[in-house]
């Protein structure tokens, strides 16, 4: 079980594990060992909430396909257990992120004294750049 939040969790038969072999350095044992996982999540047949369903599929994320689902490689580590655990992680802060919702920003005008403040300082920096012209005796 893959606890989101409080009152969401995924169950394991939801997410599909497959271990490949990793890629990069790592001398002859990267070759024999498959220590790197796929996670695949179908985020249309999940049990999640309607509300982390559709926030999850308008993400504009490289790790979702066209149709749905989630697919997180770990290959981080050198044991399979520790790229499983990292992949679940990843999943997890991923669908979390989805759960927060943005504060709505207003826009608010400058006060009046920081207005006053700034054109104080163009005047400041007006007069030292005009007191840099040619002297005339």
């Amino acid at each position: 079980m893959l606890e989101i939040s409080a009152n969401v969790s995924i169950s394991d038969n939801e997410i599909e594990f497959s271990a490949i072999r990793a890629q990069g350095s790592g001398g002859q044992n990267v070759n024999k060992v498959s220590s790197a996982i796929h996670l695949r999540f179908d985020i249309k047949a999940s049990s999640l909430p309607e509300f982390y369903k559709q926030r999850l599929l308008r993400l504009r994320d490289h790790r979702l396909t066209k149709e749905g689902v989630i697919v997180i490689k770990a290959q981080q580590y050198r044991t399979q257990e520790k790229n499983r655990e990292a992949a679940l992680e990843r999943l997890r802060e991923m669908i979390k992120g989805v759960g927060v919702v943005q504060k709505v920003r207003r826009a608010t005008k400058p006060t009046r004294g920081s207005q006053q403040r700034r054109m104080d300082s163009k005047v400041k920096r007006g007069k030292t750049k005009a007191l840099r012209g040619r002297v005339d005796e």
